[in-house]
């Protein structure tokens, strides 16, 4: 390792005085993604910490891991049980693939099912990464500064929340508009005031409907209907929202839906892996809880005769659709989300009531995290500067005499 990190060190000295000194931030992305930097605080510095924003961003990338590990398990699940009632499975080179691999359509065998789910979750994040990726070089070459690790987290957060069926040239349409226009336009990584992986996914549902929304995308097979329990309670056609089996069902993530955003146990996982290394805010999550149980409740009391959402309890809210997952590791995003802790509390809060008025009240749109945390997002800074303000009264009332 000490000869690749002197060798990557001479290259890079070499490179960034030479005629191709421009390229430098390709190269010192790849220095950086290898080792970690070899600079230290020296002199009268007011803090000394270990946690850069590689740790932070590697943090993540862990606390996602139970969550690509089921978004495999699971796609491969569902389009084995599809194909097992009459549907077809895939066909061209994922068909290829499969059958050279040897693993066959067993909906009985893990490793059927996370081979299966693979070859449909792995070009959706290699294409997110190759272009996304592209993006973020090419303005670090026009700006001539480093390629930071922000990158790293959107890369895998966007694949997650996306159906299997999506076509792979939207995903790099998706990624592109979140990178250039959510982030880069912005000033790039903590300047943005979107989450660039919500962003890019909004892109998409608003752009491109039938290939993000529609019954079959959810599931790697054709020939059968695959609409999410979400969409399914929203037209009053699910009629097990008290059934114990079906909850935990939907907790364990046996359900169609986006690939990493089915299982909320996987994503509990990687919930308390953030708050143990304080990256993600637990006030955040707490408080979009606090204000999905309050609103749902008090749409449970009010009722409906026409619109089934109005029964669904604060329960099953939680584990239908996005909520879990864009809760834990989109709501909590450090850049769009406030500092202050007062602020935190408050902007969750308000996500929670968001989502509920959104998935409930708007038949046409019964997933709500999206709008309700990039709306939020726009009132962050707001939400921080009443939340300094009145921090500050508190304190002068307190020592001002």
């Amino acid at each position: 390792m000490k000869f690749l990190l002197s060798l990557l060190e001479d290259k890079g000295r070499a490179l960034k005085s030479g005629p191709l000194a421009r390229l430098y931030p390709a190269h010192e992305a790849l220095e950086s993604f290898l080792f970690t930097d070899g600079k230290t605080a020296t002199g009268k510095v007011h803090t000394r910490d270990a946690v850069d924003m590689k740790r932070v961003m590697f943090t993540v990338v862990i606390a996602l891991i139970p969550a690509i590990a089921m978004a495999m398990y699971n796609t491969g699940l569902q389009a084995n049980l599809a194909m097992e009632f009459g549907a077809s499975g895939p066909d061209g080179w994922r068909a290829w693939l499969i059958e050279f691999l040897g693993t066959g359509y067993d909906a009985g065998s893990i490793i059927s099912c996370a081979v299966f789910g693979a070859v449909y979750f792995l070009p959706v994040l290699i294409v997110t990464f190759a272009v996304g990726g592209l993006w973020e070089l090419l303005f670090a070459v026009v700006r001539r500064h480093e390629v930071n690790e922000g990158f790293l987290v959107t890369g895998m957060l966007f694949p997650l929340i996306l159906p299997a069926t999506i076509p792979l040239w939207q995903v790099a349409l998706g990624i592109s508009f979140g990178v250039v226009i959510a982030k880069e336009v912005f000033g790039g990584t903590g300047y943005n005031i979107f989450n660039p992986a919500l962003a890019a996914r909004a892109f998409l549902f608003f752009g491109y409907p039938g290939q993000i929304s529609g019954d079959k995308v959810w599931i790697a097979a054709d020939g059968i209907s695959g609409a999410t329990l979400l969409a399914k309670a929203q037209e009053g056609s699910l009629t097990s929202m008290l059934d114990t089996s079906a909850w935990m069902d939907a907790f364990w993530g046996f359900i169609p839906g986006s690939m990493g955003e089915t299982s909320t146990l996987a994503i509990l996982i990687g919930a308390l892996v953030l708050i143990g290394t304080g990256v993600g805010s637990w006030r955040i999550m707490l408080s979009v809880l606090a204000g999905t149980t309050l609103m749902s409740a008090i749409l449970n009391l009010v009722g409906s005769q026409t619109n089934a959402m109005f029964a669904i309890p604060f329960y099953w809210h939680v584990v239908l659709g996005g909520m879990a997952f864009a809760t834990v590791f989109m709501a909590t995003d450090p850049v769009t989300a406030p500092r202050s802790k007062g602020g935190q509390l408050i902007y969750g809060f308000l996500i929670g009531v968001l989502l509920i008025v959104v998935r409930v009240l708007n038949p046409a749109y019964p997933e709500g995290l999206l709008v309700a945390i990039l709306l939020m997002n726009v009132f962050s800074p707001l939400i921080d500067h009443y939340a300094v303000r009145a921090h500050i009264r508190r304190r002068k009332a307190r020592y001002v005499q």
